[in-house]
């Protein structure tokens, strides 16, 4: 997981042709410390498909502001800039709804990307 500290790095990371996953979080958030130790493990099984990135929310106050992050942990999902979907809500997330949220992320991403011009 890549750690992400200031909104610079982060437009950097989201800007690529890749899907990039942003996961909000902080250090006094029970529910993001819950899915620390499934993490590393979901972000193995979705290398070289989904980039990880890591926030803390309270680094970057203003992104989160203009992003609309109110409940953490919080998952959103970019590619080349654009948001493409969010998974947002004040409820701890499980393993398998987060592997949920990823696979629609994969879904949404193959269906935008760009057609082959033949």
């Amino acid at each position: 997981m890549i750690k992400v500290s200031n909104e610079q790095d982060f437009q950097n990371h989201i800007s690529q042709s890749t899907l990039t996953v942003a996961i909000f979080k902080t250090t006094w958030c029970k529910d993001c410390h819950y899915i620390d130790p499934f993490m590393p493990s979901v972000e193995q099984d979705y290398e070289g498909r989904i980039t990880f990135i890591e926030l803390d929310r309270d680094e970057v106050p203003d992104l989160c502001e203009q992003l609309n992050i109110l409940g953490i942990p919080s998952f959103i999902a970019f590619r080349q800039g654009q948001e493409l979907v969010r998974f947002v809500n004040k409820l701890r997330k499980t393993r398998e709804e987060i592997e949920q949220f990823l696979d629609r992320a994969l879904e949404v991403a193959a269906a935008l990307a760009p057609r082959a011009e033949g």
